[in-house]
């Protein structure tokens, strides 16, 4: 311990000049750091997005290359069964292959609410949203085409697909 020289005290403290140069410091670098951390968010949700529309995707295709070896010649008919479980498949083979049940993604894609979820917009029309900010960019599927597809005008759309 520290003894101070006779007849002056110990000071062990920091000065108020310290104490008000490490605040200003630590703002400085919040102010910086807090907008790159918000734009962060808007980037995992938009690898994400890409991530999902990528292997959905790639499922169409599996899929009509399976029954193609089975002699069917059409795409699957809906990509979800559920408005819960998304893109797990629902549709049937033509009557002539039995009727059994064509699958899409083994355990689909939880819909939800808010940035960074998938929600059915109208089943019978097969659309579907993906949200990033609050905004909802539709995707539609063809099955005539095995088309999944976002209009290229709407909001982040090209970011999800290019």
């Amino acid at each position: 311990m520290k003894k101070a020289p006779q007849g002056q005290p110990l000071h062990n403290a920091f000065t108020m000049i310290e104490l008000i140069f490490v605040v200003i410091v630590l703002g400085i670098l919040s102010a910086i750091a807090l907008p790159k951390f918000a734009s962060t968010k808007r980037s995992a949700d938009i690898a994400s997005g890409r991530a999902d529309i990528s292997v959905i995707r790639a499922a169409i295709v599996s899929e009509r290359q399976t029954q193609l070896v089975k002699g069917v010649n059409t795409y699957i008919p809906n990509l979800s069964a559920n408005t819960t479980t998304l893109f797990t498949g629902s549709g049937t083979i033509p009557a002539k292959a039995k009727d059994q049940n064509r699958m899409l993604l083994l355990y689909g894609i939880k819909a939800g609410t808010g940035s960074g979820n998938w929600a059915v917009t109208n089943a019978a029309k097969k659309t579907y949203t993906y949200t990033v900010d609050e905004v909802a960019t539709t995707f539609d599927y063809n099955s005539s085409t095995g088309i999944f597809a976002c209009k290229a005008d709407e909001d982040n759309c090209n970011a999800l697909v290019d």
